[in-house]
């Protein structure tokens, strides 16, 4: 076919330029895995152990909302698919959106695409091509779980049935991702529009296994789960994430063909013909930026904070009934306190979650400034530093602000649950701000980088998976006490399981201080461009 002309071409040149960033992406993923299955038999090593292990976490909505149901935990290999399965399920389907937005609308965006059409490349050729590598990285994937499982001893039916549901999970937010690619016109936005799809993929599924796990069926995280690796397994539930990928895939074909190059669905509107007031300076513009990300990210936050409120009561109403529970989860949160430990828990994810936000913000002054847009805003009268604190100042702020609206709707849903809201409200509100010093330390980081060594920018995503590594997987590497306490999140006081302490967020935002003075001393100095 014509249409696809070229396509084996551009898969070449696109395994080329992932040469690195994949094997990483797969290897991380790969290493969690062998670390959490190769811990549980020193964790619960008899089966009495296991069925008790089993029997509190069947009953508790709040882990099973975290990380999904439980169908074998008696198992090595079902531990395994339940301990990891969510985690590595929301992080392949983030390597295979962003890995097929950059490979299209990325590349419509910078402009090399024309250049490629401009061959004998057909039509949809750099779509299929990005499928074709998010499917092979999905598939290679598959490969080393099967591997990695086998050859620590587990049943290889339920290692494949595992691989496949993980990797077909992902392929369907790389094929949303192909979809939203058509609508925007940005690669940010088009990751964007992904992200937010796997976000609320996340949430349905958490929500539905929290209660009586019909809703989990509207996701595809929940496919991936319903499969049941190594209890039993349902091969007919792998049909739903190949249908629906294959279906988004169609879906952004048919737009392709209705679209111009360079254009999307979805068209910018007019501005006006005279730029307002706000617009006179850097900050006005700054905000002009990044308002949409940071509504985003408030209305996501907002609703992730809403959802877990309206769980953990139910989390801190089991203590009673099952000791065993208590254990358990204390463990994750450092507290007898089941509900407060949960909370911890909670928001130590959305921290993660929302330094993702701070570097997303903090790394626009380098887009701005390889976009060859910095450029025009410098040539007037504003310094660099000018420049570079009108974007940190909303990549901070805004750190606050949606860990403020997680704080605030789980404290207020809460509040209203226990008939509490004028303590809990602001009790809660305060655990969430206690993480934005970490959160910005982050941020300082990338600074760092932006400033002195700006072609390494993408290092600061490489902590921030490090960090949230040490976080899911911990507990399971059995990791030296130093190199924990290397993330600026082991030293956040647990707040509410134990009370907020000001030492150690003031050396954060020290750090953060330092780091953030650094970046913009080397902005000053190294040439832009």
């Amino acid at each position: 076919m014509r249409v696809l002309t070229g396509t084996r071409s551009l898969v070449r040149l696109a395994l080329r330029r992932e040469r690195i960033r994949l094997p990483l992406w797969l290897g991380a993923l790969v290493l969690v895995m062998l670390a959490v299955a190769s811990s549980y038999d020193e964790l619960y090593p008899t089966v009495e152990q296991r069925r008790q292990f089993a029997l509190g976490i069947a009953t508790n909505p709040g882990l099973v909302a975290l990380l999904g149901r439980p169908y074998d935990l008696v198992s090595t290999g079902g531990f395994t698919a339940w301990r990891i399965g969510a985690p590595i399920a929301v992080l392949l389907g983030l390597m295979n959106l962003q890995l097929v937005a950059r490979h299209t609308r990325g590349e419509e965006e910078t402009g090399r695409a024309e250049l490629v059409r401009a061959a004998r490349v057909g039509r949809y050729a750099p779509l299929a091509a990005a499928l074709v590598v998010a499917a092979l990285a999905d598939l290679i994937f598959a490969v080393l779980v099967l591997l990695t499982l086998v050859v620590l001893g587990m049943n290889a039916t339920g290692a494949v049935a595992l691989g496949l549901a993980l990797g077909l999970s992902g392929l369907v937010f790389g094929a949303l991702a192909a979809l939203t690619a058509q609508v925007a016109e940005t690669s940010r936005a088009a990751s964007g529009l992904a992200g937010t799809g796997l976000g609320l993929a996340y949430a349905v599924r958490a929500t539905g296994d929290a209660r009586d796990g019909n809703l989990s069926w509207l996701s595809p995280i929940g496919w991936a789960q319903q499969t049941r690796p190594f209890a039993d397994e349902r091969w007919w539930v792998l049909l739903l994430p190949l249908g629906m990928s294959l279906g988004l895939a169609t879906l952004a074909v048919a737009l392709a063909r209705r679209r111009d190059l360079g254009a999307g669905m979805r068209t910018a509107r007019p501005g006006r013909a005279r730029a307002t007031a706000t617009l006179a300076g850097p900050l006005g513009l700054a905000w002009r930026l990044h308002r949409g990300a940071q509504l985003g990210w408030t209305f996501g936050f907002l609703s992730f904070g809403a959802m877990f409120g309206g769980i953990a009561r139910d989390v801190g109403s089991l203590l009673d009934d099952n000791p065993q529970l208590a254990g358990i989860v204390s463990r994750l949160g450092g507290s007898i306190d089941v509900a407060d430990a949960f909370v911890a828990s909670v928001f130590s994810l959305l921290a993660l979650a929302a330094s993702g936000y701070v570097i997303q913000a903090t790394l626009r002054i380098r887009g701005e400034e390889t976009g060859l847009r910095a450029e025009h805003v410098l040539g007037r009268s504003v310094g660099r530093w000018r420049w570079g604190l009108s974007h940190l100042f909303f990549a901070a702020i805004g750190a606050a602000l949606i860990l403020a609206a997680a704080g605030g709707a789980m404290g207020l849903v809460y509040g209203v649950q226990v008939d509490d809201v004028s303590s809990e409200l602001p009790r809660l509100l305060g655990a969430a701000l206690v993480y934005v010093p970490a959160a910005w330390v982050l941020g300082g980081l990338a600074m760092a980088l932006v400033g002195v060594a700006p072609d390494a920018v993408a290092v600061s995503w490489a902590v921030l998976g490090v960090y949230l590594l040490f976080l899911v997987v911990g507990e399971f590497l059995s990791l030296p006490a130093w190199l924990l306490d290397l993330s600026p999140f082991t030293h956040t006081p647990r707040v509410p399981v134990v009370e907020a302490s000001i030492a150690p967020l003031a050396a954060l935002g020290t750090i953060a201080l330092a780091l953030t003075v650094t970046g913009l001393v080397g902005l000053r100095r190294r040439d832009i461009g």
